[in-house]
């Protein structure tokens, strides 16, 4: 395994995770206080990061300020 090759496409694939996430959580939050479906000031979140053949998964949970005008 070469480390250089390695670390270029985690990074590029993590680049790719961080863009799409962040257009889907906008998305998603905008649909939602447009239905009338958001309370409060914050929206909980949960990540769930798999990979294929190998056990076990890492989760990242936390909230999401919306600010004063959500």
């Amino acid at each position: 395994m070469s480390d250089e090759t390695f670390n270029m496409s985690l990074r590029k694939f993590l680049k790719r995770v961080g863009v799409t996430s962040q257009q889907h959580i906008e998305t998603a939050v905008r649909e939602a206080k447009a239905a009338g479906d958001l309370s409060g000031g914050a929206v909980s979140a949960r990540m769930v990061l798999t990979l294929d053949g190998i056990d076990g998964e890492h989760v990242v949970t936390g909230e999401i300020e919306l600010g004063d005008d959500a």
